[in-house]
């Protein structure tokens, strides 16, 4: 697998409003996310508990590098300063995919607090680029490494209480 640290992808602006607000992009020199905006025509309003809405970020793209895959992912502040969250938690971008991006945005406060409004034009999301292994599976009847943890699942390397 050969990733560049820029590598090309081919990015489709399907709102032109974002143009004004502003195109995806990092927003400090070591920044990993790019921001997503909410490309809405009105406010939105996310009542506490109500199902997810899929809200446009005016944008498509091409990544078209079966290395890599975008990540969709919230913004910290809005989660955690509103309680908004994307209701898929991570969204993911296949190299494929050239649909419009979609961000599943719920409320995941407490029933009766006031909903949440999402603005048009409001930074609601990230996109990360981020590297794909893709495996071929080797079939074995048993593994050819040990390990101190074995088959044991959740909570099965200890605590701190012991």
């Amino acid at each position: 697998m050969n990733v560049e640290f820029h590598p090309p992808v081919e990015i489709k602006i399907l709102d032109a409003r974002l143009r004004q607000w502003g195109l995806p992009a990092h927003h400090s020199d070591l920044a990993a996310g790019l921001d997503l905006r909410a490309c809405l025509d009105e406010p939105l309003s996310l009542p506490a508990g109500a199902p997810a809405e899929l809200i446009p970020a005016g944008i498509a793209v091409s990544i078209a590098n079966p290395g890599i895959a975008a990540l969709i992912v919230p913004r910290s502040g809005s989660g955690h300063r509103k309680g908004l969250v994307l209701g898929n938690t991570v969204g993911l971008i296949d190299a494929d995919y050239h649909g419009p991006i979609l961000l599943s945005a719920w409320n995941r406060n407490a029933a009766g607090t006031a909903p949440i409004v999402i603005e048009p034009g409001e930074r609601i999301a990230q996109m990360v680029f981020t590297p794909v292994l893709r495996p071929r599976f080797v079939e074995v009847e048993e593994f050819s490494a040990t390990s101190v943890r074995g088959a044991g699942g959740f909570g099965s390397t200890g605590s701190a209480a012991g």
